[in-house]
């Protein structure tokens, strides 16, 4: 799994600090201009027009998506119970 970020993002950042990304097997990539290989990954998925409207995005591991910190944080915590 994948989340995609930005710098100076509230939700974003929200969602990074009430989880552990590495201990749940979720990369997160950070869009930003020093980092071209994030909107190539983000691009890869279709989800540049989404990402210019809403951050957080959740990647699965089937290549489906969840946008918005509250479902994505919701995703999370049923991960952490199960």
């Amino acid at each position: 799994m994948t989340l995609f970020t930005k710098p100076g993002c509230e939700k974003c950042h929200y969602i990074t600090d009430k989880f552990d990304m590495s201990e749940m097997g979720i990369a997160v990539d950070v869009l930003g201009p020093e980092n071209p290989e994030a909107l190539a990954h983000l691009a890869w998925h279709e989800l540049v027009e989404l990402a210019e409207k809403e951050l957080p995005i959740l990647v699965l591991d089937d290549s489906s998506h969840i946008s918005g910190a509250i479902k994505i944080k919701s995703h999370l915590k049923k991960m952490a119970n199960a």
